[in-house]
């Protein structure tokens, strides 16, 4: 029951992973190289959940 309410290692990367794209996104005006910088650990995260099956 407990394990009921536990989020997800899938679910947390996930929303990492938006939440990198988003700041990149924003950054992309401002600041093209850190932008480019979070895309990168955005893709390291989407290379965690490929790896996961999902």
């Amino acid at each position: 029951m407990l394990r009921f309410f536990k989020k997800s290692n899938v679910s947390s990367l996930q929303r990492e992973y938006d939440k990198l794209m988003h700041e990149a996104y924003v950054l992309s005006k401002s600041n093209p190289s850190e932008s480019m910088e979070k895309q990168k650990m955005a893709l390291e995260i989407q290379r965690q959940i490929v790896s996961k099956g999902v």
